[in-house]
């Protein structure tokens, strides 16, 4: 429930602050606007046009995201001891750099031990899956590709034909490179123009077809009479007033991205905030908030239940132009090796040849302290293949990555590790007790030693895989969980922070469980059904 202290009589910069503008952020901002209040969103990263993307991942001043050596662009890596994750940044947030596929997730989601009995999830969040599909622009990706006939062949071989599926996508599938007036909200949206199957929507869709979100609900929420404010990272949230605990609203300190002599610190308040930073920005900020005293009473079980879907990207490199495999979206299929392992062929068109860097041959899966053996003895049994590797011109081209999720129970914590003079928190994972940490998945391997076979090329892993056993994510989610009340959890079942007024969660932080599929539809869907029940402006 919206409260605040009538009693005040403080002039407010807003009524809702939202923090972030990917999935949960966005349909805060629009869902908010749209119940008359006045919105302001806050975004670290930088607004983007169409044609303002990196065309090849060597152009890293538009690739990268590390603002303090001036590096602005989409893709933010964040290494850990346990995992890697891969993020956006920019103005739509993850969906400028997400795969486009947009899956509901698998039956056994709804029941994790974590919320069952909170809601009837199923029946709670379907009208929710609706709406975030209509907004969203969802529809079947039909056409087949080269990678497409290998997948298919893999499945048979693996005794799982039947489970080869084309995705549900996000992108507008009209007549390539044709502009048209706006094919999904009746004329009110924005001109689309047909996709031409160039394969760089990971690296940022220069031709205006995928269904980011500053085309669908930015687009309403800017015109809704919402504030976007770019190049903002906050960096506090502090409750005002005696009590402390938000009904008499927030201030929200937010400074840009960068070294301090530009950072232009601002301090701006509301009658209440929206956080919604992704699940590693959220878990960062909030625990920012609570060593410095702003958000003491957060739950103690911030930082756990942290989840990676149970990742593994790997990849597979043809040895010359037989197999082209840049000429289609970003993913066009996937199988199922098993009831759990969900395997998905990734391209991101012929720019991004830089990303042979970040892979190296495929050594199998050990323990950490082995794994660089296992490397060792891989390099030395495939010499050509490692010098290959050395020569990345065409590898986008001739590469079938993949990435494989599992819809397992493997979780980690994220912890302060240190704060910096400036009170930046540096966070650290640590083991959860009891539960796996993420690691290897030997089916995925299972797959790319098939597919290498199929081609004639070369399985590969990441480096950090291949090394010393770190997954590589792009779906980092938890550590602010839904649970019953605060010690089990960080939010209620319509993501409210518990022990605060006014106080939301809306992004990959809050999921109870690995989804096993890509996550971007069940964020969406849980913001709104947690803004459709925060009441209309006027009616608290």
């Amino acid at each position: 429930m919206f409260t605040s202290d009538r009693s005040s009589s403080r002039p407010f910069d807003f009524d809702w602050i939202v923090v972030g503008s990917g999935f949960g952020g966005s349909v805060a901002a629009h869902r908010l606007t749209q119940k008359g209040y006045r919105v302001g969103l806050l975004e670290c990263g930088r607004r983007y046009e169409d044609d303002d993307f990196a065309k090849s991942l060597w152009n890293l001043p538009r690739s990268l995201w590390m603002p303090r050596f001036g590096l602005r662009g989409t893709m933010r890596i964040s290494l850990f001891k346990d995992v890697a994750v891969l993020s956006g940044s920019g103005v739509g947030g993850g969906s400028l750099v997400y795969s486009n596929v947009l899956y509901r997730p698998l039956d056994e989601f709804f029941d994790a031990p974590q919320w069952a009995g909170l809601e009837d999830w199923r029946t709670a969040l379907a009208p929710c899956y609706d709406e975030a599909e209509r907004m969203l622009g969802v529809e079947t990706y039909r056409p087949e590709g080269v990678a497409d006939a290998l997948m298919r062949q893999v499945a048979a071989d693996m005794g799982v034909a039947d489970t080869y599926r084309k995705p549900p996508v996000g992108v507008f599938l009209g007549e390539p490179g044709v502009t048209v007036e706006d094919p999904y909200f009746g004329g009110e949206g924005p001109a689309r123009t047909g996709c031409t199957q160039c394969g760089a929507c990971m690296a940022g869709c220069s031709h205006g077809a995928k269904n980011t979100l500053p085309k669908n609900y930015l687009w309403f929420a800017e015109r809704g009479g919402a504030r976007i404010m770019p190049d903002r990272e906050v960096t506090d949230i502090r409750p005002l007033g005696a009590r402390a605990d938000g009904r008499e609203g927030y201030a929200v300190t937010s400074q840009r991205p960068g070294p301090w002599p530009w950072r232009r610190r601002r301090v701006q308040t509301a009658r209440g905030v929206v956080v919604s930073t992704g699940a590693l920005g959220t878990n960062k900020l909030l625990q920012r908030c609570r060593l410095n005293g702003s958000l003491a009473a957060l739950s103690s079980r911030l930082g756990e239940r942290v989840r990676t879907n149970s990742e593994s990207v790997l990849a597979v490199t043809a040895p010359d132009d037989r197999f082209d495999f840049s000429e289609a979206i970003s993913i066009t299929s996937s199988i199922y090796p098993d009831p759990y392992t969900h395997v998905e062929p990734v391209t991101y068109g012929r720019g991004a040849d830089a990303m042979s860097l970040m892979f190296t041959v495929l050594a199998g899966s050990g323990r950490r302290a082995t794994q660089p053996l296992r490397l060792l003895a891989a390099l030395v049994a495939h010499p050509a293949a490692a010098l290959r590797q050395l020569s990345p011109r065409g590898w986008s081209r001739r590469t079938m990555l993949m990435i494989v999720m599992q819809a397992i129970d493997s979780s980690i914590r994220m912890r302060p590790a240190r704060r910096l003079r400036d009170g930046t928190v540096m966070l650290k994972t640590e083991i959860e007790p009891g539960r796996p940490r993420p690691a290897p998945i030997p089916l995925a391997h299972d797959v790319a030693r098939n597919l290498a076979k199929k081609t004639g090329g070369t399985a590969q892993a990441s480096m950090l895989e291949s090394a010393v056993a770190t997954p590589v994510t792009a779906h980092f989610l938890g550590g602010a969980v839904i649970g019953a009340d605060a010690e089990s959890g960080v939010v209620d079942s319509r993501q409210r922070v518990f022990g605060y007024e006014n106080l939301l969660i809306c992004d990959g932080s809050v999921l109870p469980a690995n989804i096993g599929v890509n996550p971007s539809l069940t964020i969406t869907a849980l913001a709104e059904h947690a803004i459709g029940h925060v009441p209309p402006a006027g009616a608290q």
